[in-house]
């Protein structure tokens, strides 16, 4: 996907999340965020999307020093919804007026200002799924918008160590992980080393790998963020049962 399409997509995303939640009870238990409601969800949701705008409008060029932002805090769990839509079209301007391709201090690999809307556009995107689970749906998402949040994920997981540091537990005599989407085109190969690990180019005339996940681009994506388990219908494991329990254990992010 390209970042015009990402920025398409977070205005999409947003707008579902608002919409899925705008008559729900805002008591709701959140179960795929422990402890959570789903006013919780929605200002972690809002407060992060107004965090990356900051950081956008700034472009900033080293790693920020404090996170006060006026975030704007509605006082009744009713307006969050609406609250969440304004976060989305602030951030929509802010798009707008950025030079996408403009080079930017990012936290992941892609040292650009498309990298935060990017990363905006899956944050929001497993927060909208997170609420629509709590509300009893099942979260619909786009394959192709699902394999490139599988492909963000495991791109950038190997840079969150400051805030994900079970990571450092990742490591490996060369042992692979191969992540399959059994729904179109998306082939991700995991290598981890002694000294850390990291995506490999995948060959596809070549499959093996030590383990292997398969299911579709949306199963991916949600197994990835700890949102379903891999005995979950639909999601195919194969090879070293212990390296997959390394895995899942330590990439939560």
């Amino acid at each position: 996907m390209t970042p015009n399409e990402h920025v398409t997509a977070v205005a999409a995303e947003t707008d579902r999340f608002a919409t899925a939640v705008r008559s729900a009870d805002p008591t709701t238990p959140v179960p795929s965020c422990p402890g959570w409601s789903l006013t919780d969800l929605l200002r972690h949701a809002g407060s992060v999307q107004r965090w990356f705008t900051v950081l956008l409008r700034q472009r900033i060029q080293a790693p920020p020093t404090s996170r006060d932002v006026d975030l704007k805090l509605p006082e009744r769990a009713e307006d969050y919804p609406a609250w969440l839509t304004e976060a989305g079209a602030e951030a929509g301007a802010t798009f707008t007026e950025t030079d996408l391709n403009a080079p930017m201090w990012a936290w992941g690999a892609d040292q650009h200002a498309r990298f935060w809307v990017r990363r905006m556009l899956f944050e929001t995107l497993v927060h909208r799924a997170d609420a629509e689970l709590a509300l009893g749906l099942k979260p619909e998402i786009d394959p192709g918008l699902a394999a490139d949040g599988v492909d963000e994920f495991l791109t950038n997981l190997p840079y969150a160590a400051s805030f994900a540091p079970r990571t450092a537990e990742l490591r490996g005599d060369n042992r692979t992980v191969r992540f399959t989407r059994t729904d179109g085109d998306g082939d991700w190969l995991v290598r981890l080393r002694p000294d850390g690990f990291g995506l490999d180019a995948a060959d596809p005339n070549n499959p093996t790998a030590d383990a292997t996940v398969s299911a579709t681009a949306a199963d991916l994506l949600l197994l990835l963020y700890g949102r379903i388990d891999r005995s979950a219908p639909g999601v195919a494991v194969a090879g070293d049962e212990e390296l997959l329990d390394l895995w899942f254990a330590n990439s939560a992010f």
